[in-house]
Parts: structure tokens; C-alpha cells; sequence
């Protein structure tokens, strides 16, 4: 089996009442977008949208090949260690890894080590996958 081709990784929080300026104090970084619900933002595009939900997140670089665990470790590394606003969030909003996985092939795959694993999972935070086949490399 080869490595998947390509991958990305945000880490994020959603919620209707969510503060971005709250979320920034409490893990003591700055997000790639944070905006209210209601509020407008610019996608990577240049594209003006209004937010249907609030959300702060946080953008790693795409990696290829990919390079997950590294992606997830530099999102995480940069922000606090303190576990207990790390769960205050996650209880509170939808706090996520959002990981896309982009194939070349039709067997491809990857490796999470245990302590990215730990990681995640101490702050209460999901991973959401999304798997793209070769027609969407583009």
C-alpha cells in the first residue's frame, strides 16, 4: 500500500453562540478565520460569506505526500496545554480535526501515531475525515 497522496488539517470550533475572540484568550493563538454567526468572512478565494454558525479555526499546510501527524501536531503545538479549557471548549462547541485525504490511487493509506491520538483525544476534540478519489486531485 502507498501513502496517500495528499492531505489537510484544520482544527476548528463551531457553535451558534461561539466567541472567536473567547476561544483565541482561552488557547492563546490566533485562528486562520474566526468569525461570529451572522458575520461575514473571506474564503481562501477572496469569496465574502455570511457565517450560518460561529467558528474559529485554525488552517495547517496541505502536505504531499501526506504528512497528518505533522499536520495535527503543528495545529496543537502552538496552542495551550491547558486541558481544561481545551474540554471547557469541546463541551461547550463542536471542536473537530478536520483531516481531507486525497488519493492517487485506489489503495492508498496512512498512519496516526498513539500520541497524536492521545492528543486529540485528551482535549475531546473529533476527527473528521473526508476521502477524495483521483478525480478530484485538481
Amino acid at each position: 500500500m502507498t501513502t496517500v497522496h495528499k492531505s489537510s488539517a484544520s482544527l476548528g470550533f463551531y457553535g451558534d453562540d461561539l466567541d472567536p475572540a473567547e476561544i483565541t484568550d482561552l488557547l492563546g493563538g490566533e485562528p486562520s478565520v474566526g468569525v461570529r454567526k451572522g458575520a461575514t468572512w473571506l474564503t481562501s478565494l477572496g469569496v465574502e460569506k455570511v457565517a450560518r454558525i460561529g467558528s474559529w479555526r485554525l488552517k495547517a499546510d496541505r502536505h504531499e505526500p501526506e504528512n497528518l501527524d505533522f499536520q495535527i501536531s503543528w495545529l496543537l503545538n502552538g496552542l495551550t496545554n491547558n486541558l481544561v479549557s481545551w474540554r471547557s471548549l469541546s463541551q461547550r462547541y463542536r471542536g473537530r480535526i478536520f483531516c481531507g485525504l486525497f488519493l492517487a490511487s485506489g489503495n492508498e493509506g496512512l498512519t496516526l501515531q498513539s500520541e497524536t491520538l492521545v492528543r486529540v483525544g485528551e482535549r475531546g476534540l473529533l476527527i473528521d475525515l473526508d476521502i477524495y478519489g483521483q478525480d478530484l486531485l485538481d
